[in-house]
């Protein structure tokens, strides 16, 4: 969850992978992740393209991958995770 944003743990795991496939391509051509965006991947799960629309998408996109970070929305110890209702 981000702020009034749910999505699925699964979705989130997804994206994690998508960006951190990114940074590591190449590392001369190496993506800063603030110039990154998850929209133009075509393997980015759909429940994600509204926020793709969104003026805060980067910032989005970067707090649900490091909510996904280390597994810890399995145990939920992170406030982020929509999982642990």
């Amino acid at each position: 969850q981000d702020g009034d944003l749910k999505f699925s743990l699964d979705s989130v795991k997804k994206l994690k992978e998508l960006m951190d496939g990114n940074r590591h391509i190449n590392p001369r051509m190496m993506v800063p992740m603030a110039s990154y965006s998850p929209c133009q991947e075509k393997h980015l799960p759909e429940e994600f393209r509204p926020v793709c629309k969104r003026e805060d998408a980067a910032m989005i996109f970067r707090r649900l991958s490091l909510a996904a970070e280390d597994d810890l929305c399995e145990i939920c110890a992170n406030a982020a995770c929509a999982g642990c209702f």
